[in-house]
């Protein structure tokens, strides 16, 4: 985070803006809307400026920045720019210098406003002009009707601050509420019958902690790859519960205030056992708490999700889940390697690798049938075993096969070979977990079809 995101109250507040063009214009106009006094100090000021703050024609001098409050350098003078920028960073004024993040100590964002609901887009200088589209993706979300819902909202924070003591509390109500019939009535502008609802509902508000439990698939790794319905529960989830599968840029996109709770098990190194993540589970929901379980890729898929919802369900813990994209669907697709296909295999079969008492106990006879494809989760250390008794039990040595390293993320690394050769391969290119492993003849098709993405 290169900037602190704030919004700055300036009403009435006394701001400098350097400069008497169209960039100057633009911004005293921003700070007009947020009730700013503008003055505006330029030896030529164009007549919109002058109409509306007051202008100084004159050479900026050091003794304009007296008695202001915040100051914008927007003229087309790199010296003076800096010059400007310097003194106000010697009086720390906050100042912003167009087009310049590096002389700037504030920035002005794109704003889409909803007042008194606001929402600022940024990148710190880096592409204005992305910046804007995102904004006007937003405003098609975002319709005018929750300027309303804003302020009714605030005419009835009152209300139930009164009637609903915890804070906790009162956010799930509140959120209730936003997502229900109430906001609608209050979008559709009948805000008579909006508050004829809001106070029924409130009067009927149980206080009772009422705690349940997410069980969220979040997919391979992509954050582009969760689900509508996945992000709307991370955001709503008072404790995350996540483990190692589960990318850091996903987990970020859970509500920035919930308790994080890290559960992860890699071979061999165990952060917490299946048994305490159930009963943990069980133990944040009693609690109260919404809480979020977090698994890499799909939570029925390898993914113990049955033994979690199992125990919730012998506590009378209520849970939803969400489904994930699988690592087998999601990976197979990033590394340009269908699962399927007419010319090579006409099913499929999803397998665990994780070793027993030194041996794979899986059913080679299944595994080791012609035109199929075998994907197999957490088989990287037992590769060696895997490709020895596939071809034991039938499948011919020149069989193709792939190893994929932290599919669907920038780190995306693929690497191929055959039965006989991967295990010598994989010695050498030392790929780290989490792998997954697709044998068969579709693999041959990653040289023609993995440029279709951009991390194959």
């Amino acid at each position: 985070m290169d900037f602190l995101p704030l919004f700055l109250n300036i009403k009435g507040k006394d701001c400098l803006v350097v400069g008497g063009g169209e960039v100057a214009i633009r911004k005293a106009g921003t700070l007009l809307e947020a009730g700013a006094k503008v003055t505006v100090v330029a030896p030529d000021i164009a007549p919109e400026l002058r109409e509306k703050c007051q202008c100084l024609l004159e050479r900026f001098a050091p003794t304009h920045i007296d008695g202001m409050n915040l100051v914008i350098a927007a003229t087309d003078n790199a010296a003076l720019n800096q010059q400007i920028s310097e003194l106000c960073h010697a009086r720390n004024l906050p100042v912003n210098v167009v087009d310049c993040p590096d002389l700037c100590s504030f920035i002005m964002p794109s704003i889409l406003d909803r007042s008194p609901m606001m929402v600022a887009f940024s990148s710190g200088g880096a592409s204005p002009v992305l910046t804007r589209m995102l904004r006007g993706k937003l405003e098609t979300l975002i319709p005018q009707g929750y300027s309303r819902l804003t302020t009714f909202s605030s005419r009835m924070r009152g209300l139930v601050k009164e009637h609903i003591i915890a804070p906790s509390q009162r956010r799930i109500f509140w959120e209730d509420i936003l997502e229900g019939p109430v906001a609608e009535k209050v979008l559709a502008g009948d805000e008579a019958q909006a508050e004829v609802m809001f106070k029924q509902a409130l009067s009927n508000y149980e206080q009772t902690p009422r705690g349940e439990v997410y069980l969220v698939g979040a997919g391979p790794g992509d954050p582009d790859l969760l689900t509508f319905r996945a992000l709307r529960l991370m955001q709503k989830a008072d404790v995350v519960v996540y483990d190692n599968l589960v990318s850091k840029p996903i987990v970020d996109m859970t509500r920035r205030d919930a308790t994080r709770i890290f559960v992860g098990k890699k071979r061999a190194d165990h952060t917490m056992r299946q048994e305490d993540i159930n009963d943990l589970l069980v133990r944040l929901a009693q609690e109260g708490n919404r809480v979020l379980r977090l698994k890499g890729g799909d939570p029925f898929i390898f993914g113990r999700g049955g033994e979690e919802i199992e125990k919730l369900s012998e506590h009378g813990i209520p849970f939803q889940v969400v489904p994930g994209i699988t690592a087998a669907s999601g990976v197979a697709s990033y590394a340009g390697i269908p699962l399927t296909h007419r010319d090579h295999a006409q099913s499929c079969m999803f397998v665990t690798g994780h070793l027993k008492d030194g041996s794979m106990n899986l059913d080679w006879d299944a595994l080791a049938r012609p035109r199929q494809t075998v994907v197999v989760y957490m088989g990287l250390h037992g590769l060696e075993t895997l490709c020895s008794e596939l071809i034991a039990h039938g499948l011919p040595a020149d069989t193709p096969i792939a190893i994929v390293q932290q599919g669907t993320t920038q780190n995306q690394r693929v690497i191929t070979g055959t039965l006989t050769t991967l295990p010598g391969i994989a010695e050498r290119e030392k790929p780290q977990a989490p792998t997954l492993i697709i044998v068969g003849g579709v693999v041959t098709l990653r040289d023609k079809l993995a440029w279709f993405h951009p991390t194959a």
